[in-house]
């Protein structure tokens, strides 16, 4: 039996005498895919996650967590983790990638930094995986390893990959050094629903115990759609405000809190940078590598604007003018 025939087996089991139909609800980079289930009187969605693959524990853990923080979370109404299935209450279809405009993005924007709040007050060490320098690093090296290597097709010479590592090093430092809290470590527009209360919190499986500044970098300066500096400069502070006063342990001075969400997203542009190209090149979904000069814009105005990162800024236009090794367009 095949992977959706087994689903539409273990729904007809979890929804005993009631007739359903089912849809794609959403697409996921990972291998996990998403389903509506239509019934006469609402909807729910059913979460595949092939178990040799996919782990579905994290995703109830971390549920559970948030939901207990306050957060519109999918409830997990059945799950069954030998096979990989779990059916959810529905958030609905509108994402805030897709709602976002000019004029609602303050007041969406608004409820997320709340939302935010409300998870990182909730943080206690050793409930989530810690977001250490081993895994820290391990992200960072995505980029030489995916993007440079196989999909520019660069191979860094021993000068190049010195004054990548020593940068590396300068931003691990500054990430590692920041206080701890919980991170969902994707808590950007298309992972949040407009819902009410709003936002409804999405794709939270793999959140760890890291940097504070992590999930606002995440928001602010996000995979698929950027917004004019001043106005992630205006919503970061109002992150901070609100987050001193309810007391979190940002930093004091806001030029420093702001240096540090600057290279916590650079460790996190650099990443997905590599995980982009990963995706394209191993599991064969070229459309990600789309958002490239994206993230290559936010990681030239960061390297550019802190001297100790001019190594990196000078990589960077070195590789400026290379294709992809395997003719992807942008």
């Amino acid at each position: 039996m095949d992977r959706y025939a087994l689903l539409q087996d273990w729904l007809t089991r979890q929804l005993p005498g009631r007739t359903f139909s089912l849809a794609p609800a959403s697409a996921d980079a990972s291998f996990r895919r998403y389903f509506r289930v239509t019934l006469p009187d609402t909807s729910l969605i059913v979460m595949d996650a092939p178990p040799e693959q996919e782990d579905c524990r994290p995703f109830v853990h971390v549920a559970g967590l948030m939901a207990n923080a306050g957060l519109n979370v999918p409830a997990v109404l059945a799950q069954d983790l030998t096979l990989g299935f779990l059916l959810l209450s529905d958030l609905g279809s509108t994402t805030y990638l897709a709602a976002l405009n000019e004029d609602n993005a303050d007041g969406l924007f608004s409820d997320a930094i709340d939302a935010l709040i409300r998870w990182q007050l909730a943080s206690r060490e050793g409930v989530l995986p810690p977001y250490d320098e081993a895994l820290l690093r391990r992200e960072l090296h995505l980029f030489p390893e995916w993007y440079v290597h196989r999909h520019l097709g660069i191979e860094l010479d021993a000068l190049q990959r010195e004054s990548l590592e020593a940068v590396f090093r300068l931003v691990l430092s500054n990430n590692l050094a920041q206080p701890c809290t919980f991170v969902h470590r994707d808590y950007m527009p298309r992972n949040l629903m407009l819902t009410e209360p709003n936002p409804g919190v999405l794709d939270f499986q793999d959140a760890v115990y890291g940097p504070v500044t992590y999930d606002v970098a995440c928001l602010f300066k996000d995979a698929f759609v950027s917004w004019e500096e001043r106005r992630v400069l205006d919503w970061t502070i109002r992150y901070w405000e609100r987050a001193r006063r309810a007391g979190l342990p940002v930093n004091s001075d806001f030029g420093e809190f702001y240096r540090d969400f600057e290279w916590m997203g650079l460790q996190r542009h650099l990443k997905v940078l590599g995980i982009f190209a990963r995706i394209c090149h191993r599991d064969g979904k070229p459309a990600y590598v789309k958002d490239t000069p994206r993230f290559l814009g936010y990681a030239r105005a960061v390297a550019g604007r802190y001297a100790p990162l001019a190594p990196l800024l000078r990589l960077l236009d070195q590789l400026a003018d290379r294709k992809p090794a395997i003719g992807y367009t942008f």
